[in-house]
Order: structure tokens, then C-alpha cells, then sequence
């Protein structure tokens, strides 16, 4: 009977640690019960509604990071973050300083950042040059491009006629039903859920996890693997647009330094979700609840009156956590 006991407590544990959405939603209340016990303005629907606004851009670039990540071949994103920054400027540029209408220009922003994901898949995918390479270089090349266009300045700036409209405000200021952001109900919530059928769903879903596995093993069974990862890469400068977009419209401004630093977290997002930085291995399940875990962090330390050098190395410690975390997991699932 003891036995038995033992047998059944090892298997909840197991299944506890080895199954990364439950563990994150269990990690996901207890932050959220320490900060409300702490943190007297953390606890309310004003600020559990404004967390959420503040998490949908981040959070669309950890789905990028997700995609790529799972591709494999080393695959990895660091200039999501700039590409969400050229594609601002691009925005600004169009309606500040060109005049195009501002819904014209932002389709254009997000098929901008289409392709510059496309010109980082093809650089990838026909050179054979290591993603982190490519993207690497690509990070630097975008973040000029977006200082030159911009002239190092935010648009509008001093001496700019021409501002965003108020209409387009909607997109990142407005709220529906009683407080929901509406770049959460409208933009983040159904794109997450399509990524959620594309990976869980569809052939699509299914070739992605065999390259991201075995590419050889993927090729000889007719996948086309290069296809395969030349897409993610679209895609995640696609979300990287629309991310810029919704930037845009939340702070009324199109800025060069718009993404700085966000590849870095988007990449900290998606490990912690429980995505195998070697590839073949993740859910967009715990990718979402990992972005709500960083973002509830974020907001809790601002809150908290914590300065944002430490912000900043909590986000290191929990990059260290969630890769020996994967490792350890990895390691168990051979034994």
C-alpha cells in the first residue's frame, strides 16, 4: 500500500514538473498571490487590465520566438525587436512625414515586417549561415536603417505638422467591455489562438515539430524543410509588424528605439514557456502563460518601487532558470 502511495505522489510530481502549462499556471497564482499580499495597488481589475495592455506587444514577439525556436537548425530570432523598431519608423514616416493615411500605412508597416522576416529566412535558408549570425547582423542593419529614416528622432517631433489621427489611438488606448484592452481582445487573443490551431491543428503544426526534431528525418519523408523554416521567419517579422503597430497607436508615437531590447525578453518568454532551444519542442499554451508570468513580474516590481537595473537581471535569472529547467527535463525523459 505504501508502495502504491509513493508510486501515485511520484507521478503527480512527475507529471507537475514535466507538464510546463500546468506548472506555469501554478507558478502563474503564486506570483499573483504574493504581489497581491505585498503590493497594496497590484490587486485590482484597473491594473490587472493595464498589466495585460502592456504584455501584448512583448507578447507577440514571444510567439514569433516560438515559431522560429521550434523550426530548429539553431533557429533563432535577435532582430525581432528591430524589426519591430524599422517598422514603426517606417509607419511614422509614411503618415508623419509622407502623409499616407494611417491605416494604409499601418497594412504596409505589417507587410514590411513580413518582409524583412523573408529576407532573414531566405539569408538563413540559402546560405546555410547560422540563424544566430544572420539575425545578429540583420539586428544591427534594421536598428540603423530605423535611426536613418527616422533621423534619431521620435515622429512627430518639434517642427512635425502632421500627427497620427485620433482614430488610430484605438488600437492601443481604447478598452471594450468595462476595461478590456483592445489590442488584447481584438489583436492578441485571436492571434494566439490561430497560432494554437496552426501548431496543435493543422499539417502545418505537424511538419514544423518534425523539422524542428529531425530535419533529415523530415526530408526523406517529403517535408520540405526549407519551406518550412523560411515561413516561420515571415511570420515572425509579420507579428513583429503588427506589434509596432499597436506601439504606435499606444504611445502616439513612432520612435527608434521602439523594440529595444525585446528580442531578449521575447526569447526569455518562450524558454520559460517550455520551448527546447535545440528545436522540435514547445506550445503556444506555455508561451502564453509565460508572457503573463513575465509581464505580472514586470508590473509587480514597478509597482513595488523596484529599480529597473533589477528588473532587468530578474529577467537573467529567470532566462538561467528556464533553460536548466528544459535541461533537466531533457535529461529525465532519457532516463
Amino acid at each position: 500500500m505504501g508502495y502504491i502511495t509513493s508510486l501515485m505522489k511520484n507521478n503527480i510530481i512527475d507529471r507537475f514538473i514535466t507538464e510546463r502549462p500546468l506548472f506555469l499556471l501554478v507558478l502563474l497564482l503564486v506570483i499573483f498571490v504574493i504581489f497581491s499580499a505585498i503590493i497594496p495597488r497590484f490587486f485590482s481589475v484597473y491594473n490587472i487590465f493595464n498589466m495585460s495592455k502592456y504584455g501584448v506587444e512583448i507578447g507577440l514577439l514571444a510567439l514569433a520566438e516560438t515559431l522560429v525556436i521550434i523550426s530548429g537548425g539553431g533557429g533563432i530570432d535577435l532582430s525581432v525587436g528591430s524589426m519591430m523598431t524599422l517598422t514603426t519608423v517606417f509607419l511614422g514616416h509614411l503618415t508623419i512625414r509622407m502623409g499616407l493615411n494611417v491605416w494604409l500605412a499601418s497594412i504596409g508597416a505589417v507587410f514590411g515586417g513580413a518582409l524583412l522576416g523573408l529576407f532573414n529566412g531566405a539569408l538563413i535558408n540559402l546560405t546555410g549561415i547560422l540563424p544566430l549570425i544572420v539575425t545578429l547582423s540583420t539586428m544591427y542593419a534594421y536598428n540603423s536603417l530605423a535611426l536613418v529614416l527616422s533621423a534619431g528622432m521620435p515622429m512627430p517631433g518639434v517642427g512635425d505638422i502632421r500627427q497620427f489621427p485620433e482614430s488610430f489611438f484605438v488600437l492601443g488606448q481604447s478598452d471594450l467591455f468595462g476595461g478590456i484592452p483592445f489590442q488584447v481582445l481584438i489583436f492578441f487573443l485571436p492571434l494566439t489562438l490561430l497560432l494554437w490551431f496552426l501548431l496543435s491543428k493543422t499539417v502545418f503544426g505537424r511538419y514544423l515539430y518534425a523539422v524542428g526534431s529531425n530535419a533529415r528525418a523530415a526530408h526523406f519523408a517529403a517535408i520540405r524543410v526549407t519551406y518550412i523554416r523560411l515561413w516561420v521567419y515571415v511570420a515572425s517579422g509579420t507579428l513583429a509588424g503588427i506589434a509596432a503597430v499597436i506601439k504606435a497607436s499606444r504611445v502616439a508615437s513612432a520612435s527608434p528605439d521602439a523594440g529595444l531590447g525585446t528580442e531578449l525578453q521575447a526569447i526569455t518568454i518562450a524558454v520559460l514557456g517550455g520551448v527546447n532551444i535545440m528545436g522540435g519542442e514547445g506550445k503556444i499554451a506555455g508561451t502564453f502563460l509565460s508572457i503573463a508570468i513575465i509581464t505580472m513580474i514586470y508590473n509587480g516590481l514597478d509597482l513595488g518601487g523596484v529599480h529597473s537595473i533589477w528588473q532587468v537581471g530578474t529577467l537573467g535569472f529567470i532566462l538561467i532558470f528556464s533553460v536548466l529547467l528544459n535541461q533537466f527535463l531533457i535529461q529525465r525523459r532519457g532516463e
